[in-house]
């Protein structure tokens, strides 16, 4: 597997590994075939273990090879990591005011974004694909990335390799967290998996774009990995962990972090 991913071009590389991610966000959406309802604990660690994924990837992954190449080219390695990682969050925080959503467990008079009268499916959908953009970006970056440090580089394939792991892990419970509340509120356990799978779709859509952006503009690139983890790093402030610690007393979402930290620092250090 390794060698046929080697030899081939890095945009479809990049579509490859997305393709995978959005592939485990539609087996968590099907666990609403064998589930109605969720513990909140374990939806909240859920969450928890998301946001530890992409914590670390985000240094792991993204800020610290975007500190390495711009100090390889001879920029402070501060400058495109501060500058790449605020921008992302800033574009994020443009989309969050911008798009109509709905976070988990709020009503509908609490959704944000543009004023809308859309149903609180399409909502709650819309929050989860929300943040799966940044995601899909952060994969489609990192494989973008060896056209420009050399397909040769078998660690730079390897990393990558990992990031789509760590993220299509994260995945699993992300797809569960969207139709399995559907299903909750009485939509059919077809139409839930449906909308569940649906916010994964952006993805390979953002992955592909990120990978041509960067091999086209490769002088951007330790900005673009920075960017990525500051678009990342904003959606575990303003939904995950909030959302995984609604309930008081509860370390589940905690404990969650903490693991999903650990096994994505694991597979990018030992694998990559």
């Amino acid at each position: 597997m390794y060698d046929f991913l080697k030899n081939l071009d890095p945009v479809l590389q990049a579509l490859l590994a997305t393709l995978f991610t959005y592939f485990v966000t539609m087996l968590g959406a099907a666990m609403v075939f064998f589930f109605k309802t969720i513990n909140q604990k374990v939806l909240n660690g859920m969450l928890g273990f998301a946001s530890g994924v992409m914590i670390a990837a985000s240094f792991w992954s993204l800020l610290n090879p975007a500190i390495e190449l711009a100090e390889n080219i001879g920029l402070p390695g501060w400058k495109p990591a501060v500058i790449g990682f605020l921008f992302g969050g800033i574009f994020l925080w443009s989309i969050d005011k911008f798009l109509p959503h709905l976070h988990q467990n709020q009503p509908i008079s609490n959704a944000e974004g543009i004023s809308t009268k859309w149903r609180r499916s399409i909502l709650l959908v819309l929050a989860i694909t929300l943040h799966n953009i940044p995601e899909g970006l952060a994969v489609g970056v990192a494989f973008g990335a060896l056209a420009v440090t050399g397909p040769e580089s078998s660690s730079t394939l390897v990393s990558a390799i990992a990031l789509a792991i760590g993220i299509g892990l994260q995945n699993f419970p992300e797809g569960a967290a969207v139709s399995i509340p559907l299903r909750r509120d009485g939509m059919s356990r077809r139409k839930a998996f449906f909308y569940g799978q649906a916010s994964g779709i952006v993805e390979p859509i953002a992955g592909v774009i990120g990978a041509i952006f960067v091999i086209k503009m490769t002088f951007l690139l330790p900005y673009a990995l920075a960017f990525a983890a500051g678009a990342m790093i904003y959606v575990v402030a303003e939904e995950l962990i909030p959302t995984a610690k609604e309930i008081r007393h509860d370390d589940s979402g905690t404990i969650g972090v903490m693991f999903g930290f650990a096994i994505m620092m694991f597979l990018d250090v030992a694998l990559g």
